[in-house]
């Protein structure tokens, strides 16, 4: 498991394990780590815990928040990054990584998609990267290990599928272990595919995704088959689409 190494001056104060998928950093004593200090805001910055990885991310702060003496408003944590708040250091620590060829880890930032070559781009699919138009997009944010366990094994696949809009009809199959869904700057989610379900999570907006016609919280949510989701002003199904139906 990941953690978060507290120090001030370089004394250590706190170790802090990331066994939430959202640990807030913050002034007010509601968040999940608190530094009672004027130069940190009362909710100054958000670190988002997927899979085996997190990224940071800035919640417009008075200060700013700094990983290796940059100034960042959203940041992948890589091992033994320093995350500056005022005199305060987190530095991120992250677990070895499995070695085995099973998990095998491709990196891909995330980058805007230009949803009008689409249609003739070979590799939009090959790397989860599918734009929904100026309403929306989808991209893969990052790729986690495949996911190779039994338990995926013939397994039905989910889908997505685009039911409003000028896109409506188009279909997005859930094939990665992380799939990011949204539109950067105004809301993001991400489902990851792990062996008991497809599950959902808020990642950037301030309001957020909407499932069944109700406002989902920070916590990860199980999808059922037919599942409706609202993300940016985009709905979508999401359904079970059963083994023997795949690449028909």
């Amino acid at each position: 498991m990941a953690k978060l190494i507290l120090s001030m001056d370089g004394l250590v104060l706190k170790e802090i394990p990331l066994n939430k998928e959202r640990t807030t950093i913050g002034r007010k004593p509601h968040n999940d780590i608190q530094i009672d200090n004027l130069a940190i805001s009362g909710e100054h910055a958000v670190i988002v815990a997927i899979l085996n990885d997190a990224f940071l991310e800035d919640l417009n702060s008075t200060n700013g928040t700094y990983v290796n003496g940059q100034s960042v408003k959203k940041h992948v944590l890589k091992d033994n990054d320093i995350v500056e708040l005022g005199k305060y250091r987190l530095k991120f620590l992250k677990d070895a990584p499995d070695l085995s060829p099973s998990s095998t880890f491709e990196k891909a930032f995330v980058s805007p998609v230009d949803s009008a070559n689409l249609g003739a781009s070979p590799r939009a699919h090959t790397e989860t990267m599918v734009g929904f138009g100026a309403e929306a997009s989808v991209t893969s944010e990052w790729k986690a290990p495949v996911d190779t366990t039994p338990a995926m094994v013939g397994e039905p696949m989910g889908v997505v599928q685009i039911i409003n809009g000028r896109n409506a009809g188009r279909e997005l199959e859930l094939s990665k272990s992380l799939t990011t869904l949204g539109k950067p700057g105004v809301q993001v989610a991400v489902i990851t595919r792990r062996p008991h379900g497809y599950f959902i999570t808020h990642v950037e907006g301030d309001s957020f995704p909407v499932l069944n016609g109700k406002q989902l919280d920070a916590q990860a949510h199980l999808l059922g088959d037919h599942d409706v989701i609202e993300i940016a002003g985009v709905k979508m199904e999401f359904y079970l689409r059963s083994a023997a139906t795949q690449g028909a």
